[in-house]
């Protein structure tokens, strides 16, 4: 079967491919390259022993999403993954979220509405939730209003694929994940953000190889354990195995409704601070860091309650916080090499 992955070589689509070319799936993906290299693919194909097809096309470009389906019209699924995603960079760039985010979403779908049955799977985000009421979160807790523009540009998509799939033949899952780290085993693939790093973990690796010269770490006065922000980080392996599950269930007929919504984590919420802490026993290095102000868009406290992903997805987490932590070590010494 084929299947289009957008953003396919970011840092969870690429180990997505990875999982989907593992399964047998003929695998076509889109890219822009705007986060990413195109030596991903020479990466996954060491892993996989296979090269994807791939497709430079930015989907804010109308005419050429509609000329992509006019060329590929046995497509099965689609895994959308392409979207800017920093907390951070939303608040400062907000328009350049939604227009990204949100345009990219509805041309892919106006394509999809026209075929007789369509299977969609959405990469959301627990960002979604703002500050839950109550840990650990579960599908059914109230979404809050958005913290940042990229948490809101997940709740409209997510909004926009409920609404379009109560009139058309498809059918979608909501994935929302919460905090994607590590990398591949192999060393192949990883986390490979152009400039500063956005995102905790990578900013870590980078410091701990010497390339920053130290971490900061946004606030320490928040209502937690040891007054630093919680997470429910998730080896993106396990996360990748999680997507090619819910396509199968699709596939297979097996949803219950049009619209499906699971969360992706561990379960577990993990400070900054234990996070250094694992990055430092794993590396045998110890990490420079400073406490400063927190970030606006922030919050205190995220982490899942797998239940539903677990029992009705069949799917759950594997990996340990260090074991992930190895393996973004891993990653990037070898590409520091």
């Amino acid at each position: 079967m084929k299947v289009l992955v957008t953003g396919g070589l970011g840092f969870i689509g690429s180990h997505t491919v990875v999982e989907l070319q593992n399964e047998g799936f003929e695998v076509i993906i889109i890219d822009n390259l705007s986060n990413t290299s195109l030596s991903v693919l020479d990466g996954i194909q060491n892993i996989t022993g296979k090269v994807p097809q791939f497709e430079n096309i930015d989907l804010r470009e109308k005419e050429k999403v509609q000329n992509f389906f006019q060329r590929h019209t046995d497509i099965s699924g689609v895994i959308h993954f392409a979207a800017s995603k920093a907390v951070g960079e939303s608040v400062e760039d907000p328009l350049l979220y939604y227009e990204n985010n949100i345009s990219a979403l509805i041309y892919v779908l106006k394509e999809l509405q026209q075929k007789s049955e369509a299977n969609f799977i959405f990469s959301s985000s627990c960002t979604v939730y703002g500050q839950a009421e109550k840990m650990p979160i579960t599908e059914d807790a109230a979404l809050q209003q958005a913290m940042s523009p990229y948490g809101n540009t997940k709740a409209v998509g997510e909004e926009i694929i409920t609404d379009t799939a109560k009139v058309t033949n498809i059918n979608a899952i909501l994935l929302r994940y919460f905090n994607p780290i590590g990398s591949h085993p192999s060393a192949e693939i990883g986390e490979l953000p152009l400039g500063v790093p956005q995102n905790l973990v990578p900013f870590i690796t980078q410091t701990g190889f010497g390339l920053r010269k130290e971490l900061a770490v946004y606030g320490d006065d928040y209502p937690t354990p040891d007054g630093t922000a919680v997470r429910d980080y998730i080896h993106v392996v396990d996360l990748a195995k999680a997507h090619v599950i819910a396509l199968q269930r699709l596939l297979h007929k097996k949803n219950i409704s049009k619209v499906e919504i699971f969360n992706l984590g561990t379960g577990t919420g993990s400070s900054v601070l234990e996070v250094i802490r694992s990055f430092e026993k794993v590396s045998d290095k110890k990490l420079p860091y400073k406490i400063v102000g927190r970030r606006e868009g922030d919050i205190t406290s995220a982490y899942a309650n797998t239940d539903k992903a677990n029992d009705v997805l069949g799917w759950k987490a594997q990996s340990t916080l260090d074991e992930a932590m190895a393996s973004a070590w891993k990653w990037e010494q070898k590409i520091r090499s």
